[in-house]
């Protein structure tokens, strides 16, 4: 059977098959001519930006600014749409052709017309830099941005060095990246007959309520890595990334290989390391006290691997319609926002959602959000919609993102509206809180509840527990890779050594048969150090939602005035007025305090109730 065919299949249905986005407001096709009229715009616009504004930005960063916005919409219309187009058409060849000479046109034009901008930028003193600013009001309005980069100087390299690497750009590391997306898409596991893709084949090791099953695909899953040497293609493409990262870095003398991200998030080194430190000494313990309270009801003492996201025995196992999904993401938004609510249909409603798993399309959930040159946001919803539980607290977690970026890009515009990774998650985590705290509302006994309370520290430990783990098998194998490629054995001692830190020995909780390569699914490491941000913003939000009764009405303006923020404010900013600072490590601690182990006392309580602990 097809895995069309099994999608198709009336047993399969969610109601969201005929859930795709549309296009075609955008462009026609990927050869559609004004595709080709836009980037020779966009070329002209950058050749004039040179023309106009090279040796002259003391008089004119504020129309340099105006114009550098137009040519980031006008690229963004481009590019997201060739992206779209290729996230569900993966292996189209003519896709990413097209892909790659929009990208390489604009990266030569950017690398001949746009780089001296950050350069004269630092090199204005700050005497003229104030004065810039106190007559020039669109400067003025950027000067978040403006500061970040001026405040960060030391890492810039000289100009035909930061030219030459914006030319070679395309034909990097990335490129290996997109490489690895088209061959995750073509990934085909065989379970029962049928042939199941990597989002499909991992639905059953999650979900399925047979725990042999969920051994058993696991150990297809691992086994088809290696047999279709999709484990060896991620290593080479590490090799690349890592590689390349870590001569840079030399380069420009960042003091780790996190730093770079750290300063793009606008957050310091010390913070981060006291959110991995907390992460270690409480989450880890909380994610085991929560596998041993999911071991008991499993009539377990021992898990499988498989068994980490298992449902519970009495939980609900239908599937989920897409429209009940809808229905419950809208009702939970709107008990806190209608304005979050509204946004959140709008997406639905203006078809910038594409729900069903398809052949050709990849693995996995994201949002893109962009400001077109019209000044219109948009947001675009990508996911692989099977009807769990799991599935509708991602239609949640996406939309909140979408919410953000709508929000922030008409408040900031274009060059700011993008928040930093590590609180980009802020609004989609409180999206799942208000989903979670909605549906735990609606529980009508103790077997609903506890299987809402489990699942969302399920969710926890996945976000903050497991996501610090990648963080650390990241800080692993970019510090061997300073000293020569690295082996598929490599890589996956570094996986385990990092997954029994967390979780413990083999056999203490977990058995560990079919482990050790599945670091080779996890695309995030080819962005290095991104993964952290999904326990930061988890955290970050957990530390809102705790001060969220403290404010009662005001809140949700305050709250929309974060998100509204966009970029141009950092984490401390963005907390200051609600009386929290991420720099105290006590804040990260508190984090996980006033959640997952909150969950888990009420979990237990209720296990006691149950008899099962």
């Amino acid at each position: 059977m097809t895995t069309s065919e099994t999608s198709d299949s009336k047993k399969d249905s969610t109601g969201a098959e005929k859930v795709r986005w549309d296009l075609s407001d955008l462009y026609s096709s990927a050869d559609d001519p004004q595709l080709d009229k836009d980037l020779e715009e966009l070329l002209g616009l950058a050749a004039a930006f040179e023309e106009n504004h090279r040796g002259k930005l003391k008089d004119t960063l504020g129309d340099a600014l105006k114009l550098e916005s137009k040519m980031t919409c006008l690229s963004g219309k481009m590019m997201i749409y060739l992206f779209l187009l290729r996230s569900t058409d993966a292996t189209n060849e003519r896709i990413q052709q097209r892909m790659g000479q929009v990208h390489e046109a604009w990266s030569r034009a950017a690398a001949n017309h746009l780089n001296f901008f950050e350069h004269e930028l630092v090199a204005i003193s700050d005497e003229e830099y104030e004065k810039i600013l106190s007559h020039d009001d669109n400067a003025r309005r950027h000067k978040p941005m403006l500061d970040q980069s001026r405040a960060n100087r030391k890492y810039l390299l000289d100009e035909p060095i930061e030219r030459a690497l914006t030319l070679r750009a395309p034909y990097g590391a990335s490129e290996w990246s997109d490489y690895l997306d088209e061959m995750e898409s073509e990934l085909r596991f065989e379970w029962k007959g049928e042939c199941k893709t990597l989002p499909e084949i991992l639905h059953v090791v999650s979900n399925d309520a047979d725990g042999d099953n969920r051994a058993a695909a696991l150990e297809i899953f691992s086994k088809g890595l290696t047999e279709q040497r999709f484990d060896k293609l991620m290593a080479r493409t590490l090799n690349v990334v890592l590689g390349s990262k870590g001569t840079e870095d030399r380069e420009r003398k960042f003091a780790s290989p996190m730093s770079s991200r750290n300063i793009g998030n606008q957050i310091d080194d010390s913070t981060v390391e006291a959110l991995h430190d907390a992460v270690a000494e409480h989450g880890a313990v909380q994610g085991q006290r929560y596998y041993r309270l999911l071991a008991a009801h499993l009539g377990k003492k021992t898990l499988r691997w498989s068994d980490r996201n298992a449902p519970l025995p009495f939980v609900d196992e239908r599937i989920i319609p897409w429209q009940e999904c809808m229905d419950t993401v809208l009702a939970a938004y709107g008990s806190f926002s209608p304005t979050l609510r509204d946004l959140v249909a709008k997406m639905v409603d203006r078809k910038w959602v594409d729900a069903p798993p398809a052949v050709g399309k990849g693995g996995g959930a994201f949002n893109y959000a962009v400001l077109l040159p019209n000044g219109e946001a948009r947001a675009y919803n990508f996911l692989n919609y099977l009807g769990s539980t799991r599935d509708v607290m991602t239609v949640a977690h996406e939309a909140g993102h979408g919410a953000h970026g709508i929000l922030a890009a008409e408040a900031q515009g274009a060059l700011m509206f993008r928040a930093p990774m590590a609180y980009a998650e802020t609004a989609s985590i409180f999206g799942e809180m208000t989903t979670f705290k909605y549906l735990l509302g609606k529980a009508e006994n103790d077997e609903q509840r506890l299987a809402l309370l489990m699942d969302k520290s399920s969710d926890h430990v996945n976000t903050v527990v497991r996501q610090i783990s990648f963080s650390n098998f990241e800080r692993k194998i970019h510090e061997q890779r300073a000293s020569g490629k690295l082996t598929v054995d490599d890589y996956s001692k570094a996986w385990m050594d990092v997954t029994t830190a967390f979780y413990g020995e083999e056999g203490e909780l977990f058995s560990y048969d079919n482990v050790a390569n599945l670091w080779s699914y996890v695309s995030h490491f080819t962005r290095p150090f991104y993964v952290y941000a999904y326990a930061f913003g988890e955290l970050f939000t957990q530390s809102l939602f705790a001060v969220q009764e403290q404010f009662g009405d005001k809140f949700e303006g305050m709250y929309l005035d974060l998100l509204r923020a966009g970029g141009s404010k950092n984490a401390v900013q963005l907390m200051e007025p609600f009386g929290l600072d991420p720099r105290d490590p006590e804040f990260w601690s508190k984090g996980i305090k006033g959640s997952v182990s909150t969950w888990l006392d009420e979990a237990e309580a209720i296990s006691k109730r149950m008899g099962v602990i």
